[in-house]
């Protein structure tokens, strides 16, 4: 899982020779991560294959303003989050448009995000509770371990916001469980 910043610099380093195909080796070392980054703030496999992609690409072609100093599991996943804040503001639009285009009035009272709680996928549940920034900056803490300054990097605020997103995230989680174990009773 991920590499050392020694093998990140030489891989680039080959990449900026010419050896564009080592690109590869960061793809594989860093794609299951920027998956579970991008499905916990999307919560859609097909967006998250998409925008996983299309980051790895605008990583590839600006490699050579990659700095150094920093990782690369970074770089990627600071692209990546930035792609996925795109995907939902096209997704709000597109929403807002057909729900004023709408004159079903049960269409104009729903998103499409909602998700009824009965249905018990907490991770449907969440997604919509939720703020993008809350999901990526829980996401990046339970999945890969990282403190509230990585975070901060990541998604492009303080680190003291980032605590804040953190606590928030987890006191909603918790609201959200202590309500669904209520009603299983």
């Amino acid at each position: 899982m991920g590499m050392s910043l020694v093998e990140e610099k030489a891989t680039i380093a080959a990449c900026l020779a010419g050896q564009g195909e080592e690109f590869r080796l960061l793809v594989d070392a860093y794609k299951s991560q920027t998956m579970a980054m991008a499905m916990n703030v999307l919560g859609n496999r097909q967006d998250a294959e998409d925008v996983c992609q299309e980051a790895y690409i605008q990583a590839y072609r600006h490699l050579a303003r990659f700095d150094p100093a920093r990782s690369f599991r970074t770089w990627i996943l600071t692209i990546l989050y930035r792609r996925c804040l795109d995907v939902l503001k096209r997704k709000r639009r597109f929403r807002t448009a057909f729900q004023r285009l709408s004159h079903e009035p049960a269409l104009k009272n729903k998103t499409m995000d909602e998700v009824p709680a009965e249905r018990g996928d907490l991770a449907r549940i969440v997604q919509g509770r939720l703020s993008p920034k809350e999901r990526a900056a829980v996401s990046l803490w339970a999945n890969e371990g990282l403190n509230s300054a990585e975070i901060s990097g990541i998604i492009g605020c303080s680190p003291s916001t980032a605590r804040v997103c953190l606590f928030n995230a987890r006191r909603k989680i918790k609201t959200i469980l202590e309500k669904r174990d209520a009603g299983a009773r």
